[in-house]
């Protein structure tokens, strides 16, 4: 992969993961599923494993309300392989802050989260 290329999957997956924070897609199943890869799985911050069924369940009973969106900082990616990258980055909801890392793959429909995995920062 050229450098232009490696940016260029970051930058998706960097979209493709604030799109996921955002309140009004979470709370649009379709647009959801567009992001997830059907092999989705997560171990959220509490220790719980979430897959696309779980978590379309809580995205659409609006977790994230518009009046306190999660806040975003040091968010990098890096390509670990053709057609798939990693992200970090901290998360910020309502004083609750969490270390997050996800996978993104490349599908035949365009970049999809398969793995997350949150950890409650100090």
């Amino acid at each position: 992969m050229t450098s232009d290329e490696r940016e260029q999957a970051v930058r998706a997956a960097i979209d493709g993961e604030l799109r996921l924070l955002d309140p009004e897609v979470r709370a649009c199943p379709d647009r959801v599923l567009e992001l997830l890869d059907p092999e989705f799985t997560e171990i959220g911050a509490s220790g719980r494993r979430w897959d696309v069924e779980s978590i379309l369940e809580v995205t659409s009973g609006g977790s994230v309300s518009p009046e306190s969106p999660v806040e975003v900082s040091k968010m990098s990616g890096t390509v670990l392989a053709p057609g798939l990258v990693h992200l970090t980055y901290f998360a910020d909801n309502q004083g609750r802050r969490v270390w997050r890392s996800s996978l993104w793959r490349l599908s035949d429909t365009g970049w999809r989260m398969y793995f997350h995995q949150g950890t409650l920062a100090g």
